[in-house]
């Protein structure tokens, strides 16, 4: 069985139909100055019933490609958020 990558971030945005977008944070050591840095990424997540809504902490799975850019589908809404 393959390894699948599990994702976790907040929702910034609604796009589409079945879709939201997701900032994923990650902390790295910066290499000349050793100091921790914050990287972001944004992954395009498939929302089957439409359950996350923008502000919401949420966990991915990755899958096989629905479209281009997606190949997450969501798995867990992990805390509500305010909106």
């Amino acid at each position: 069985m393959a390894y699948k990558r599990v994702i976790q971030g907040k929702v910034v945005k609604k796009s589409g139909d079945k879709t939201v977008s997701l900032l994923v944070e990650r902390k790295v050591v910066h290499p000349k100055y050793h100091k921790i840095v914050k990287r972001f990424k944004k992954y395009l997540v498939h929302d089957e019933h439409n359950k996350a809504k923008v502000g919401d902490i949420v966990t991915a799975v990755e899958c096989r490609p629905i479209s281009k850019r997606k190949s997450f589908r969501l798995k867990e809404i992990v805390q509500a958020g305010v909106e």
